[in-house]
């Protein structure tokens, strides 16, 4: 049997990723087989027990080895929650926008902030970080920005900071001393990439036929007009400008090409715009993610539902940030993994 590039490289992707999911498995794998291990060696106990009721240095030493075996297991335990909490990240990149919402020039004071709370934050995490654009407000705060932020760890835990942000507090604009609620939207995106249009010569067809229109004597004594059709997309493109036929393929060619390419920026485009929406809803005050509530001194997680009560180190872009996104993609993780529990127990029972 033979086997062409493409089923090469089906096979080296597949043995990639299979081998990426051996790893990611294995630690689990050991800790729960020790774990097996740890149940035997108690039922066997158990039965030792039973065998030995009057000889008491036997029970003694019976329940000396099964308090051995218990707080083992609750260490074993306590890797296994560990093990399966433990976010999974990889190296890469993503692109932020912050935008001001609702409550005027105190919500682009407070995206600037938010702006510099992430620039600070990706200093402390040693991630890249380049500006694409900014817009800024009359009084210095900020309408919207966006940046590139590359690096380790990047697509997880700054995906977290994806919604609304509500801040609380008097506004350096508020003369009353009243407290004022704005909002910031966060989205997080994926970093947009390099499209490479490779056309397999299997995936197209090309006719050929004698060019039509003017162009004299020429246009009509040779099979120079070309026609191409992408058979997967079904995309038709025609050249007959050229007097080759050689000439006429390469134009048709470099035209499906365009248009293939541009039909995957407009998906790739797509995509961020729904991922863009999702995220950021209507920017209205009780679609907030996380509240910063200034006279209190407080930072509000609703999601995981924790606070912190130091707003002020919060903003400084360093460990507090880095704690809570790292609780946040483990309290996520839970949660996928209760659903993925309760959906198994629903299709078990169905089939009981």
């Amino acid at each position: 049997m033979k086997f062409d590039g493409n089923q090469k490289n089906f096979c080296t992707t597949y043995d990639k990723n299979e081998s990426y999911r051996l790893r990611e498995i294995k630690p689990i794998v050991n800790v729960l087989e020790e774990r097996i291990a740890l149940f035997d060696s108690i039922e066997s106990l158990k039965e030792l027990n039973k065998k030995g009721k009057e000889d008491e240095s036997m029970k003694e030493m019976i329940k000396q080895e099964a308090q051995i075996y218990l707080k083992r297991l609750k260490e074993i335990d306590d890797d296994l929650n560990t093990i399966l909490l433990e976010p999974n990240l990889t190296d890469g990149g993503v692109l932020l926008e912050i935008t001001a919402g609702a409550g005027g020039q105190e919500s682009m004071l407070f995206a600037k902030e938010l702006f510099e709370l992430y620039l600070s934050y990706c200093n402390y995490k040693d991630w890249q970080v380049d500006t694409v654009s900014i817009e800024k407000s009359d009084i210095g705060g900020i309408r919207k920005v966006s940046i590139l932020v590359r690096g380790f760890g990047v697509p997880e835990m700054m995906k977290v900071e994806a919604g609304v942000h509500r801040v609380q507090r008097v506004p350096v604009t508020e003369k009353g001393g009243r407290i004022h609620t704005s909002t910031v939207s966060v989205a997080v995106l994926p970093q947009p990439t390099d499209i490479e249009i490779d056309i397999p010569d299997r995936d197209i067809s090309i006719e050929t036929k004698r060019a039509s229109g003017a162009g004299g004597q020429h246009v009509n004594t040779t099979d120079s007009a070309v026609r191409i059709t992408h058979i997967p997309t079904g995309t038709v493109v025609e050249c007959q400008e050229g007097r080759s036929q050689i000439k006429n393929k390469q134009i048709a060619m470099d035209k499906l090409r365009t248009l293939l390419l541009q039909k995957q920026f407009e998906e790739q485009a797509s995509e961020i715009n729904s991922a863009r929406k999702a995220q950021v809803g209507s920017s209205e005050r009780n679609e907030k993610i996380r509240t910063y509530n200034y006279p209190q001194d407080r930072v509000t997680e609703h999601r995981s539902g924790g606070s912190n009560h130091s707003l002020k180190v919060f903003m400084e872009g360093g460990e507090q940030l880095e704690k809570l996104q790292e609780g946040l993609l483990r309290y996520i993780r839970m949660q996928n993994l209760k659903a993925e529990i309760d959906k198994f127990a629903k299709k078990y029972e169905a089939q009981t």
